[in-house]
């Protein structure tokens, strides 16, 4: 009979793109192998709860189906021909690859390529220190924050808020345009604590009725893209009705009588024409906050993934300045603490030999980029050879044709470190296996929270997997690189340089006794009582939309990105939206899904078992229109291609809004065509970004 295995606990964080960044306990079975991983209840943020499909992560470490032995490909690209070939040889290969291309072409025809898959500073930004050191082309990381962090930035002047464990002294929590219950379990955790506690009321604005939709008190669902208009009605009806706290905003703010004067026309009438809301529930809301001293906006990044989207957060984190719910506990905004973890990367990224004069390439261009767009390449030389990290760009990337059709180039070389065989290993020239979280030493710091947060090394991964430390520093020592300052160092070196940086003396010991950092700054910084952080002190109703710093802005030699020219002078809807015609009559959202995270997780059997199959929302009242029922084969299209998938007829979505959820895999879908298909990568304003919910789209019936 076998005896259980003996059960130890380590403690670790999880490494996923998540604003929560959760404090992890998880089971150590041996040295290989874990079982139930649990969310730290020690924590005060995420207090012992986290997402299902992180507690399952067992189901992921231990898959079948993960990558083990580095690849080399055979055949044409895409055909799936593989074969074994040594580390040693295939990091050899690589360096070749690099070379051939830098003497083609010159060194920034080289293009590492990476993102979020690991939110560890180690892991992710290392890759940094090789682009540098080697003079390769750059990345201008647009996909995912530049909208919502631009927007914030240019009213407060930095990237912190109130403190989000807050939300449970607060009278009234109000989640705006993020799915909560799927994607940031611990601000449910601490809305709920508001509610049982205090009796507060959770309002919860998204474009559908998703899961944190429906705990709210009140719902606003209203039309993709218009939150600024909701936002504008919302401050018109304070002036209005004696709730703007006009001594706040007097010492606060730069020009509220200039925004009392344009939202003069901003009626609840005219925010309900935009939005699709009822004036009712409109003057709804801004009663409840304008009674409630203590309301604390949750603002999240789905209602900026829009064309008008930095316009957007500015508009809404605009509403508690001018009712004054900045200066009250439980009350003010939060989007990012971002800013105050003090972390300086520049030894793990290697910026002290960073040349400003290499060309930045815009990630979320990547498509054109490999394809040969003379502007998208800064009119350099094409791409000739990669190394992909951390992200699965033939999958989550916009406008993915050209994406798949770049990768699939004879004359690009292309080296994925993965975890799985994804979309994109699938088309490389050569595969390389990757460790998890739990296989290698990082620390973290949470953007949706206040702690850093140190996740050792708890198993041992199998013995052909290496990370991504590894291939940076292998690659640097064959290409000539590795002498460089930072190279040579282990990761926990790393870690322990950066932590006694930021003032913590005790460095990496210190951290894993202790097991986090909290950083949050204290009240009157969190809430700007000691003023906004422009050298006035004011927060900004005017913002200075291109002229000044941002949290991401484009190198120099980009300038600022898409029509700067729309942008609007006071808080407002703006009409920067690909809007709805006759030829493309349907508004398309590109939501997370619950058990997926980006395109993590599509690989788990209980991820994909809970998720069921890609499937399109569409309004009773579209279906019947267009002669449809549930179980349906459709198509949806635009310029960019087509998608075929089966339709969901639902009152949770608004007449003219189709709702797809999730980033499954290319393979999942009828034609091996995925969603971001349908995804335009032309640059938002003011700054670029990747506008994933904001496509219009044509939709037929029929096989």
């Amino acid at each position: 009979m076998n005896k259980p295995l003996p059960v130890t606990m380590g403690h670790s964080a999880c490494p996923h793109d998540c604003p929560s960044t959760c404090a992890l306990d998880v089971e150590l079975l041996d040295g290989r192998t874990i079982g139930r991983v649990r969310g730290a209840a020690a924590n005060d943020y995420t207090a012992g709860v986290i997402c299902a499909k992180v507690a399952r992560y067992a189901e992921r470490i231990h898959h079948k189906d993960r990558l083990l032995k580095p690849l080399q490909r055979v055949g044409a690209k895409g055909e799936g021909g593989w074969r074994e070939i040594g580390w040693d040889d295939a990091l050899d290969l690589v360096a070749e690859e690099f070379l051939k291309a830098e003497a083609r072409h010159g060194s920034e025809a080289v293009w590492p390529y990476q993102y979020a898959g690991t939110m560890g500073l180690v892991q992710r930004d290392g890759i940094h220190r090789l682009r540098h050191a080697k003079r390769y082309s750059g990345q201008f990381d647009t996909i995912c924050t530049n909208m919502a962090w631009t927007g914030w930035f240019v009213g407060a002047g930095a990237m912190r808020g109130a403190d989000p464990r807050e939300m449970a002294k607060s009278d009234c929590v109000i989640i705006w345009g993020t799915n909560a219950v799927a994607t940031q379990v611990n601000v449910m955790t601490h809305a709920a604590k508001a509610r049982k506690e205090r009796g507060a009321k959770i309002v919860v604005i998204d474009i559908y009725d998703n899961a944190t939709m429906k705990q709210a008190d009140l719902a606003l669902k209203l039309r993709p893209g218009t939150d600024g208009a909701l936002a504008c009605a919302l401050m018109h009806i304070a002036f209005r009705d004696g709730t703007a706290d006009r001594g706040y905003l007097a010492r606060y703010t730069d020009d509220p009588a200039g925004l009392e004067a344009h939202l003069a026309t901003r009626t609840p009438q005219w925010a309900a024409a935009i939005t699709g809301l009822d004036v009712e529930a409109i003057e709804a809301f801004a009663a409840l906050i304008g009674r409630t001293q203590r309301s604390y906006f949750r603002l999240g990044y789905g209602f900026t993934r829009q064309r008008n989207g930095a316009v957007a957060m500015h508009a809404v984190m605009s509403v508690p300045a001018v009712y004054g719910h900045w200066q009250h506990e439980g009350g003010g905004a939060f989007h990012s603490n971002s800013d105050i973890f003090g972390l300086d990367k520049s030894e793990i990224m290697g910026t002290a030999y960073r040349d400003p004069s290499i060309r930045t390439l815009d990630q979320s261009r990547i498509g054109a980029v490999l394809t040969g767009d003379a502007e998208a390449l800064c009119d350099g030389p094409p791409v000739a050879a990669m190394l992909i990290q951390n992200t699965n760009p033939a999958n989550v990337c916009p406008e993915q044709r050209p994406v798949r059709r770049g990768l699939a180039r004879d004359d690009l070389f292309t080296c994925v470190h993965e975890q799985f065989m994804t979309d994109t290993a699938g088309l490389a020239d050569l595969v390389l296996p990757a460790t998890m979280f739990l296989e290698h030493d990082d620390i973290y710091r949470g953007g949706g929270q206040n702690h850093i947060v140190l996740g050792p090394k708890l198993v041992e991964p199998p013995e052909t997997v290496r990370t991504n430390h590894f291939v940076f520093e292998e690659l640097a020592r064959r290409l000539g690189v590795a002498d460089r300052p930072g190279f040579g160092l282990t990761e926990r070196d790393l870690i322990d340089n950066m932590v006694k940086k930021a003032g913590h003396t005790e460095g990496y010991e210190g951290l894993k006794r202790d097991r986090w950092i909290d950083c949050q700054p204290p009240f009157e910084e969190a809430h700007f009582l000691n003023g906004f952080a422009w050298p006035d002190g004011k927060f900004r109703f005017k913002p200075d939309w291109t002229g000044g710093y941002a949290p991401n802005r484009p190198p120099d030699s980009l300038g600022p990105q898409g029509p700067v020219a729309g942008l609007p002078v006071f808080p407002d809807h703006a009409e920067l939206i690909e809007a709805a015609d006759a030829s493309h009559p349907y508004r398309l959202a590109t939501s997370p899904a619950r058990q997926f995270l980006n395109s993590t997780f599509a690989e788990t059997t209980g991820s994909r078992s809970r998720e069921g199959a890609p499937e399109l929302m569409i309004h009773p009242e579209d279906a019947a229109r267009e002669g449809l029922v549930a179980g349906d084969i459709v198509t949806i299209g635009n310029e960019r291609g087509e998608v075929r998938l089966s339709l969901t007829v639902t009152e949770t979505v608004k007449p003219g809004v189709l709702v797809h959820e999730g980033i499954w895999a290319n393979t999942d879908f009828l034609d091996g065509e995925g969603i971001n298909t349908l995804t335009g990568a032309d640059p938002v304003a003011p700054f670029g970004g990747a506008a994933f919910h904001d496509n219009c789209v044509w939709l037929r019936g029929g096989a």
